[in-house]
């Protein structure tokens, strides 16, 4: 650790406090996330904030896990694709992705549903460029977002007819 002195904090994560011991100042949350509390649904694939893969909520605004250091992020809550449903069902997002085909390799996925779910909690009846623009941090090179929008815009639907 070169020199610098190990950290322990805790992180409120997906409803529950977990210590996090022996930390480097340095690590990012989504290393402390998969790594060190075990959540491995959050993907690494840039590191730089640019793919989206790494996206959780944190306060219930979507952010680059790669970004952000978990430091940072006590006091925070701090929601991943894995806290998003209960009791290992599937969220209506999740469901939405399942039936439309919106799941191909499944590398982007996490993130890409994490910013959907956000997105219905704000914007309950979302137009399409509005869907467009909540993922448009959010890339993936196999589903050409068709079936992505799509998922998204039948779980806006479904969740209309269940408040109708």
């Amino acid at each position: 650790m070169s020199g610098e002195a190990a950290l322990h904090y805790t992180l409120h994560v997906n409803g529950s406090d977990r210590d996090v011991a022996d930390a480097w100042p340095g690590e990012s949350l989504l290393y402390v996330l998969r790594e060190r509390l075990g959540l491995p649904g959050t993907k690494n694939a840039c590191d730089q904030g640019e793919c989206g893969s790494c996206t959780v909520l944190a306060d219930g605004l979507p952010v680059c896990s790669c970004m952000m250091l978990a430091a940072a992020a006590v006091g925070r809550d701090i929601v991943t694709v894995e806290g998003l449903g209960t009791d290992g069902e599937l969220t209506d997002v999740q469901q939405a992705f399942v039936d439309h085909g919106a799941v191909q390799c499944g590398f982007c996925t996490p993130g890409l549903i994490v910013a959907a779910d956000h997105l219905l909690s704000v914007n309950p009846a979302p137009t399409e460029l509005e869907i467009r623009e909540a993922i448009s941090g959010n890339l993936c090179r196999c589903t050409g977002y068709g079936r992505v929008i799509a998922a998204i815009a039948a779980a806006a639907e479904d969740r209309s007819a269940v408040r109708g």
